[in-house]
């Protein structure tokens, strides 16, 4: 996935910049970047690795080199960023959550344009600068943005700080999302006069805003194009039509607190689970969520189904950053081990109902059920709070498979039909034989005794947008994916 942070102040932004981005970390593992914009030094900017450490220990001691009234900050799970462009647009930075399928083809064309493309990621493409390279070949920015928009197949989110601003652009079906937010600060200055310090930001979650005095004041709507100036935000290109937000924003990788066109993330969390559970006849002794994404479901199966909620497991990470990998495996499966601590004194001879997000792989909670076991519990049922993954996701990279094929639904229906099947659509379709056939494999395999998802209806309820308005390919394999289709434009 990955998330970004970006603001631009009447007065010194990098405390702002560093903070705010840190509220993305949640979103991306390998990579951060930090870059800020002032008249007299230009652009600075850093880079780092997450894959052993915390955003914030990387860059916190070098925070004294940056300086500046604008600057944006990134947290990636794909290139090193952000990228810094001189071009006939004038110099720039920008930052991108992307997921661009055809990448390679793009470059290609670019190749055979006679332009240039630097190897900046393990010897790989970094598509960033590509985004980069189709925004120069505008008139424009926002020539150029469309140009991105026109060209990608997957998503594309991103923003460019200039000499005279930010620019946000969201991806053309809202994919990935962007909120804008303002500030106010009155304090006294020096000489005793009232000085106000004006801001406003653009951020992947709203979750950024608040402890650093900033209010929400709307999300950019997809394909929007605004800039962002100290004194207010001027809308460069208004909102497409249609819009396709990712429904797993609500589900998984979204924070809690944060809010989504203007849809609370932990209101879905807890109505998804409160429906699930009044369609549910499981006899428990309690319901626990799988933290942390799951935490918000397991209260609103607790509150639907009257079980009592317990923490009869719990999350631990003070001394392990949570994109550490170790290179050997038995480390590996030690450190996944180490985060989620079983609490023997709850589980012991206990029915209970654990609420998760997703079931990816099935490794994950495979080996947790075998924890719950081995500490007593009596019976474990699982209740997930979503459909089965059935597709895998080609718009946003919230998982780390390579293929559909790692998925546990794939590796089952393919042990069902064989290499080609043909018949997805019934394997999706809640409440069908081949439905429930996949679910009880499922629960065999991870052994459980039971597992249910959410029904998509379910979900969609939930979140409380339309079902066009909400990205469910994962589920159904429903999505838009034409980008010259003149019903986007608005």
């Amino acid at each position: 996935m990955g998330g970004f942070f970006g603001t631009i102040s009447t007065r010194d932004c990098v405390n702002d910049l560093f903070y705010g981005t840190d509220y993305n970390s949640h979103l991306g593992t390998r990579r951060a970047g930090l870059v800020t914009f002032d008249r007299e030094r230009g652009f600075t900017r850093s880079i780092h690795s997450l894959e052993r450490d915390y955003f914030r220990s990387k860059f916190e001691d070098e925070l004294g080199d940056f300086c500046g009234r604008q600057g944006l900050g990134v947290i990636s799970d794909t290139d090193p960023q952000p990228i810094i462009i001189n071009s006939h647009l004038g110099r720039y930075a920008v930052v991108t959550v992307a997921k661009i399928n055809n990448l390679r083809e793009i470059a290609d064309e670019l190749l055979a344009q006679r332009m240039h493309l630097s190897e900046q990621s393990a010897n790989n493409l970094n598509q960033t600068e590509v985004v980069a390279l189709l925004i120069n070949m505008g008139n424009t920015f926002v020539d150029g943005i469309n140009r991105v928009y026109q060209k990608i197949k997957g998503s594309c989110s991103m923003l460019i700080l200039t000499e005279d601003g930010i620019i946000a652009a969201r991806d053309f079906l809202g994919r990935t999302p962007i909120v804008l937010g303002r500030k106010e600060v009155h304090q006294l200055s020096p000489i005793g006069t009232d000085d106000c310090v004006i801001a406003y930001a653009a951020s992947s979650e709203s979750t950024s805003f608040p402890n650093l005095d900033y209010k929400v004041l709307r999300d950019v709507g997809p394909g929007e194009i605004v800039r962002l100036k100290a004194d207010g935000i001027e809308v460069l290109q208004p909102a497409f039509k249609r819009c396709q937000i990712c429904s797993f924003l609500w589900v998984y990788y979204g924070f809690p607190a944060s809010c989504y066109e203007g849809i609370n993330a932990e209101d879905v969390r807890e109505r998804n689970g409160e429906l699930m559970a009044q369609g549910d006849s499981v006899d428990a002794d309690m319901v626990c969520g799988i933290p942390d994404s799951g935490v918000g479901m397991a209260i609103g199966y607790s509150n639907g189904s009257h079980i009592p909620y317990k923490r009869a497991v719990l999350k631990y990470t003070p001394t392990w950053p949570r994109s550490f990998t170790p290179q050997d495996q038995s480390r590996r499966r030690l450190v996944a081990k180490m985060k989620l601590i079983p609490n023997e004194a709850l589980l012991r001879d206990k029915r209970i109902v654990f609420c998760d997000d997703s079931i990816v792989r099935g490794t994950q909670l495979r080996d947790n059920v075998r924890e719950f076991f081995a500490n007593g519990a009596r019976e474990v049922h699982v209740r997930i709070s979503c459909p089965p993954l059935v597709y895998g996701c080609p718009f946003i990279g919230f998982t780390n498979s390579k293929t559909d094929m790692e998925l546990i639904t794939r590796q089952i229906i393919r042990d069902f039909e064989g290499e080609n099947p043909t018949n997805l659509d019934k394997y999706a379709k809640t409440g069908s034989p081949e439905y429930q056939r996949m679910v009880d494999e499922i629960a065999r395999r991870l052994g459980l005794t039971s597992v249910k998802f959410s029904r998509l209806e379910d979900l969609i309820a939930s979140i409380g947008l339309p079902k066009g308005h909400v990205c469910t390919h994962c589920f159904d394999g429903s999505s838009y994916d034409n980008q010259h289709d003149g019903e986007f434009f608005g």
